[in-house]
């Protein structure tokens, strides 16, 4: 029996493995089950179908043999209900051992009947992050006996702003083992679990399209938030003899106006929103009329209005937002004919999911590029400063003009982009030909 023989699971599991279907160990499971067993602290990177959930399911059933039915041992935290549900089904797939009790926690009404639930016996709880803090803190959930925490869907959890919980409750656990199991790593997830992970093993799998999609070259920018994403595009589009013809891509026709309203200082009359929300902004209603006229350097394109779009002769598009549908993304950067054309996409540590799931159906990673030394970065504020608090400054002449997004440069330090000699090649060749 490979379970048997390889990760050393007990036979009633090894059995029941096989009969649910799981006749060899997957990747994830290959590069993960021995840490896990052995004790481990374990961040496992997979895409979706991965077999990250049946992984932990696995451990964690080899681990409890026996309930006991008094405080729980394992804490799952979850992103929603959904979630919670399905995890509960695959341990029952695979759970033969009636003794063994799982209670589920989600928002929902009735925050008694959990409490309810708990009380009468769990080794196992599958829960959402905020319901989970919440009976903690009416002393519903004991934590004094959990020996292993196990956070899934990470980046979701991230993306639903769900970090605080997740942290308090891993905190208030005296010592255990931790398993992160995430589709993407990134800044704000090292936040979440950094204080309560010790020296983690981190394993990756990637499942990319065996046979590579032919596509256009293409650089990946990782920023903080949208407001860098915008210093960005300033300046690149600043270099006028470079970037002379640029379609940029949004979601939605409000975020194009926003766009078409920080660009505006600097381009004045060369930049135009296709079909445009609000008749004060210049618009056109074709894309071959940006093609055809040599004065117009920007065209700003809202998803939602448009599918796919005729980049032909376009020498660069630039995604500032990821469609929510990867199709359309994928289609505008298939290459077609002997055209070139660099696409450029813009990705906060959110969006990385997203790009995660586009280099599976390409069969290629995008290149990560570094960010420009002269890249104005924007922190993210949570809380206005209250008046009181504001102090006097006085006025710099240095400091950037509302409404632009670049310090001014020196002339010798203008256009500076961190390209290598050779992209950099790469893109004026473009500009020559498009």
């Amino acid at each position: 029996m490979v379970w048997l023989d390889k990760f050393k699971l007990n036979k009633g599991l090894t059995r029941t493995i096989t009969e649910a279907g799981y006749l060899n160990p997957k990747e994830i499971q290959q590069k993960t089950l021995t840490r896990i067993i052995g004790g481990q602290d374990v961040i496992a990177i997979a895409p979706e179908g991965a077999g990250k959930t049946s992984t932990y399911v696995i451990a964690v059933l080899n681990r409890i043999r026996q309930g006991f039915d008094d405080a729980p041992r394992v804490l799952i935290l979850v992103p929603d209900k959904e979630k919670v549900f399905s995890v509960i089904e695959q341990f029952e797939s695979l759970n033969k051992n009636s003794s063994v009790k799982i209670v589920g926690l989600y928002v929902a009404p009735g925050i008694e009947a959990q409490m309810d639930a708990l009380a009468d016996g769990a080794d196992i709880v599958i829960a959402t992050p905020d319901r989970a803090r919440a009976i903690y803190l009416k002393l519903g959930l004991n934590l004094n006996k959990i020996d292993l925490l196990i956070v899934d869907d990470a980046e979701l959890i991230v993306k639903q702003g769900l970090q605080l919980p997740v942290t308090e409750l891993a905190n208030s656990i005296t010592k255990c083992q931790h398993l992160v199991f995430t589709e993407v790593l990134h800044e704000k997830l090292h936040k979440m679990i950094n204080p309560f992970m010790k020296l983690p093993a981190i394993v990756e799998v990637e499942e990319l399209n065996e046979t590579p999609l032919d596509t256009y070259q293409q650089v990946l920018y990782n920023l903080p938030n949208f407001r860098t994403k915008l210093n960005l595009l300033n300046l690149f589009i600043l270099d006028a003899e470079l970037f002379n013809k640029v379609v940029v891509f949004v979601n939605t026709r409000l975020t194009a106006d926003t766009v078409y309203k920080n660009l505006k200082p600097h381009l004045r009359e060369s930049v135009v929103i296709l079909n445009p929300m609000f008749s004060e902004d210049k618009g056109i209603s074709d894309i071959n009329i940006f093609k055809s006229d040599d004065k117009l350097r920007v065209l700003v394109v809202a998803n939602e209005i448009i599918g796919e779009v005729d980049l032909s002769g376009i020498p660069f598009f630039i995604h500032l937002d990821l469609p929510e549908e990867k199709e359309l993304y994928i289609n505008r950067v298939l290459k077609k004919g002997d055209e070139d054309s660099l696409a450029i996409t813009f990705a906060t540590d959110i969006e990385l999911v997203q790009v995660k799931k586009i280099e599976q159906v390409l069969g290629q990673k995008m290149p990560l590029s570094d960010l420009p030394d002269d890249l104005v970065i924007d922190k993210e504020r949570k809380e206005k400063e209250s008046p009181a608090e504001k102090k006097p400054t006085k006025a710099d002449k240095d400091a950037p003009v509302k409404g632009e997004a670049f310090h001014e440069k020196k002339a010798a330090n203008a256009k500076t982009y961190n390209f290598s000699s050779g992209t950099k090649a790469k893109m004026n060749n473009k500009r020559k030909h498009s």
